[in-house]
């Protein structure tokens, strides 16, 4: 048989790049997710002429089961349950290099590069798919969602990784040996699986933006290598791609919420800090009809969404108090920090669903520099990113990036009740006087704002 796959790969390459780069625009992003899929549509179909390729009859219903169960998946699943299929679907994304590089391992005749590049791939995709798991609990509420933690865990980590990583190299060195098989492959495989379960315990809810951006580039790279393993070149940049996105994407992150990368890989990242300190001031309650007073003779009004907005869903009632405050004719803009949410671009996505103009979203450095003209800020389920006990040295939060909400003239929270942020500590903004809170849940609440601006 005639090897087309070669340059079948070469144009998926090319659209996979392509994809990329309009994935990198809001504006474009839809028709780039839509150039990488046939990429990917192509790539599958290539490898079917692979000389020499067999099994067709397991590899056919494979592919149909699974797309089957990913269209019907995604077709179903909503909005706000986005983040756990993210990270359950990247963790489907590491199992199926972890799987390749099993399959790489037990062959007769490989060469010592083969095995270190199968071997290092395990080791990624084996920690990712287990990390992917926990988060994917977490975030469906199937696991406590705060960091779980114990004592010498720190220690219990490093040892479990080293002597998974010691029977890698055991099985390298008497990779020749039919026994090495057992006695080396499959504890190796089980610890660093472990390892990838233990890492994952310690963090909690909130720092969820950063674990499955961190997951994911790490998949990008365990496809990349297994990629070179075997010898498929659209794997290898693919993953590449992947793996480089998915790092830039973890480093932006992972500053936009003052940690440290290195803190992640420690295992050591999530844990909950003691706060000791007073507040002065109280909570100021105020009603729906005070609030689209407040709303209807303001000239600026930000939006400042955040996962209390994704709980309730209220990303469309949103958007029709939006429309019916610029058709007013105030200024509206949505004040989005990158961390907000469950994953990152949370609050985009949210937002695009509900069909708000992308020229209303500013990103946290353009806001802050808008804050000072706004008349309101609208806090809708934000807490850890609006909270300025960021700048005061000794707090949890300090040195976080967050959005200067408390630069606004005024300031309106839409919170369930009184309780803590993802940080669990309280939030200084809350108990400003320039600040009231509007309880309750949060798509009714804007049910109620918008009742009341009609009457106006």
């Amino acid at each position: 048989m005639i090897d087309i796959t070669q340059p079948i790969y070469v144009l998926t390459i090319a659209a996979f790049v392509f994809g990329l780069i309009r994935m990198g625009n809001p504006a474009t992003a839809r028709s780039g997710i839509l150039w990488a899929g046939i990429a990917m549509a192509f790539s599958i179909g290539a490898t079917f002429f692979v000389p020499g390729i067999s099994n067709l009859i397991l590899i056919f219903p494979a592919i149909l089961i699974g797309a089957v169960i990913g269209y019907v998946a995604a077709r179903k699943v909503a909005i706000v349950d986005m983040p756990q299929m993210v990270a359950i679907y990247n963790g489907m994304g590491a199992g199926a290099a972890s799987t390749i590089a099993a399959i790489e391992l037990i062959k007769v005749g490989n060469s010592s590069f083969n095995i270190i590049v199968a071997l290092v791939g395990a080791i990624i995709g084996n920690v990712s798919i287990a990390g992917s798991t926990i988060a994917f609990l977490k975030l469906q509420g199937w696991m406590r969602q705060k960091p779980i933690t114990f004592f010498l865990q720190q220690v219990l980590n490093i040892v479990v990784m080293a002597v998974g990583i010691l029977f890698g190299v055991l099985f390298l060195v008497h990779s020749s040996a039919i026994v090495s098989y057992r006695s080396s492959l499959i504890p190796f495989f089980a610890l660093t699986i472990a390892y990838g379960f233990l890492m994952a315990l310690p963090i909690g809810g909130a720092d969820m933006p950063v674990l499955i951006s961190l997951y994911n580039a790490m998949t990008g790279i365990a496809v990349g290598l297994e990629g070179f393993a075997i010898s498929n070149y659209a794997m290898v940049v693919a993953g590449i791609l992947v793996g480089a996105a998915g790092t830039i994407l973890t480093v932006a992150m992972a500053s936009a919420m003052n940690r440290s990368v290195g803190a992640i890989l420690a295992g050591g990242f999530g844990k909950p800090q003691e706060e000791n300190r007073a507040i002065s001031g109280n909570l100021k309650p105020i009603s729906s009809e005070d609030v689209a007073i407040m709303l209807a003779y303001s000239s600026t009004v930000a939006i400042v969404p955040g996962f209390g907005m994704a709980s309730a869903q209220a990303q469309f009632k949103v958007r029709d108090l939006t429309d019916m405050l610029i058709s007013k004719g105030i200024k509206v803009f949505f004040a989005i920090h990158p961390v907000a949410g469950r994953m990152p671009g949370h609050m985009n996505v949210l937002l695009a669903e509900a069909g708000v103009p992308y020229d209303l979203l500013m990103d946290r450095e353009e806001a802050n520099r808008a804050f000072q003209d706004v008349d309101v800020s609208l806090v809708i389920g934000a807490n850890d990113v609006v909270n300025p006990a960021a700048r005061i040295q000794g707090t949890p939060l300090y040195g976080m990036p967050i959005l200067d909400v408390d630069k606004s003239k005024n300031v309106i929270v839409l919170k369930r009740g009184s309780g803590k942020g993802f940080a669990g500590i309280e939030n200084d903004l809350f108990y400003m006087e320039k600040t009231k809170m509007l309880y309750g849940d949060a798509q009714e609440s804007i049910s109620k704002l918008i009742q009341e601006l009609k009457k106006l």
